[in-house]
């Protein structure tokens, strides 16, 4: 593949605690990873993403990383990273892994370092500061998992920023010696032959030096949030202008390799797709993606205006767009009420995403149009579910382990007696094994091939048709028309011209063109 192999790319997140357990200890490990890979080679992705498989303490599940240079134990070693590595570009598959460099663990040895005193060598690696004159917080930030984003360092007599659990210290990134201490890091595995970076909460890493307030949200609320972190507006806890520099740095870092990526998280709520544009440009990230089709909202306006708002915008940037990730509940589950059937929906989605301009993000078991996994409280791990329950569920339902084949123990995940999070009958009736032809999977694979193998598809430009809701059509490139009934009640439009290339509950016949329920055209029209 080329340099610029990502563009139009297709890649599959793995969650490595819940993708293959093979040493039977319950939880999911890189040796697992590797002997499934042919799946997704078969599948017909192009890269896989892994969630953070660093040394961790796992108080956030690997999102909070003690030493960005060694697996953690429970994944297994580095000799295991590089056979995986290695395993993955024979089947012509790229490696693709999560950086998390906002924040560390509070176990990290420089958090350790820092917080003994405000004169040591890493006193100014993460951000401290003193307290008001009363002894409150310097500021009004508020942390994502619930509290304010500050907690008290006794032995400093300040206190520092954690935009997420207290146990999470962000870094400070205003000092180089950051700076260049993570993409050192980046270079060590740029090295060991990884082909790109997701970028965690790639708008994080620079906070107001001036520690203002962030403002109330301007979209006044009727009711208080379940996590009053929404209620603000976040001019000045994330979303700074030097982060721009900064992704120069490290796009310019990266691109002393060959043919090498970078993604980033936008972790943003009021101008998501505006930043993602920003953030693709101007020599930093290759691509980026928000969670503006990660929620509850569908409809063919919704989908319509994310697209129409990236590109006018930022010239020469480039989306990564997905419906499902290990953070928000699972697409068939959070669009179900507008599905007649599980399969059907999941289907119409695989062809709604892939069918987009720009690259895309498949989540495991999206292929098996797996649903959201109901749990107990007592059964939770995820900080988010716990600290709003019952309100939230947090975001264990939606990395329960990986269904492989139905009638095995734990569906052929793992040997265990106990997972780390259960699995239910309901996933595992959609295990891999069951997934024959006229399947989800088997769906995917004939979208994703025919995805590869259409220019119009992987690099065309979009044009939107004006059609009334529930339908949603565009043009893709040069001889390429995609239409989408959002709807579990039938729809027919006039259609002059074409033929019907792939599709579902989708008929073509004298100039009309007939859309079942869920159902959907894409069509040559040359």
């Amino acid at each position: 593949m080329t340099s610029d192999w990502w563009r139009g790319s297709v890649t599959y997140q793995v969650y490595p605690r819940s993708f293959q357990d093979d040493d039977g200890d319950g939880v999911g490990d890189l040796a697992g990873i590797t002997r499934r890979l042919p799946y997704l080679a078969d599948l017909g992705v192009d890269a896989v993403w892994l969630s953070p498989v660093f040394r961790s303490p796992m108080k956030d599940m690997g999102y909070d990383v003690s030493d960005y240079r060694d697996i953690d134990p429970v994944f297994g070693t580095l000799a295991d990273f590089d056979r995986l590595v290695a395993r993955a570009h024979g089947l012509g598959l790229k490696v693709i892994i999560d950086q998390v460099i906002s924040h560390s663990s509070d176990q990290h040895p420089l958090f350790i370092e820092s917080r003994k005193s405000r004169t040591g060598p890493k006193a100014d690696w993460y951000v401290w500061a003193d307290p008001r004159p009363d002894g409150s917080p310097p500021n009004n930030w508020l942390a994502i998992f619930g509290g304010g984003a500050w907690t008290w360092g006794a032995r400093r007599h300040q206190y520092y920023l954690h935009n997420f659990l207290a146990s999470q210290p962000d870094f400070n990134f205003h000092n180089p010696e950051v700076q260049q201490y993570h993409l050192d890091n980046m270079a060590f595995w740029l090295d060991r032959g990884v082909d790109g970076f997701r970028l965690d909460t790639v708008n994080f890493y620079f906070h107001d030096a001036l520690l203002r307030d962030d403002a109330a949200d301007y979209r006044v609320k009727a009711r208080p949030e379940n996590n009053p972190y929404n209620m603000q507006y976040h001019l000045f806890s994330k979303n700074q202008p030097e982060n721009l520099a900064f992704l120069q740095r490290m796009r310019a870092m990266v691109d002393r390799y060959e043919a090498r990526m970078l993604v980033g998280e936008m972790g943003e709520s009021h101008h998501a797709i505006r930043m993602m544009g920003e953030y693709t440009t101007g020599g930093r990230l290759h691509q980026c993606y928000s969670f503006e089709m990660l929620g509850p909202d569908f409809s063919a306006a919704h989908f319509r205006k994310q697209i129409e708002a990236f590109f006018p915008g930022a010239a020469g940037g480039w989306p990564c767009w997905a419906f499902s990730n290990h953070d928000v509940t699972r697409h068939v589950t959070r669009w179900s009420r507008h599905g007649a059937s599980r399969e059907g929906l999941a289907k119409q989605m695989a062809a709604l995403l892939l069918s987009f301009q720009g690259s895309v993000c498949l989540y495991q078991g999206e292929e098996l149009g797996q649903t959201e996994t109901e749990l107990t409280f007592e059964e939770l791990t995820d900080p988010a579910g716990i600290n709003f329950w019952p309100e939230e569920k947090g975001r264990d339902g939606c990395r329960t382990p990986m269904a492989w084949e139905r009638d095995q123990p734990n569906a052929g995940f793992s040997t265990a007696g106990k997972t780390w999070l259960p699995m239910r009958p309901a996933q595992a009736a959609v295990a891999v094994d069951t997934q024959g032809e006229g399947s989800v999977r088997a769906f995917y694979q004939a979208m994703l091939r025919f995805r590869k193998e259409s220019d119009d598809l992987r690099a065309g430009e979009t044009r939107f048709l004006d059609l009334p809701e529930p339908l949603l059509g565009f043009r893709r490139g040069v001889a390429t028309a995609c239409v989408f009934n959002l709807s579990p009640a039938p729809a027919e439009l006039d259609w002059e011209g074409g033929s019907l290339a792939i599709g579902l509950n989708a008929a073509l016949r004298a100039d009309r063109l007939t859309l079942g329920p869920n159902g959907f055209a894409i069509l040559r029209t040359a």
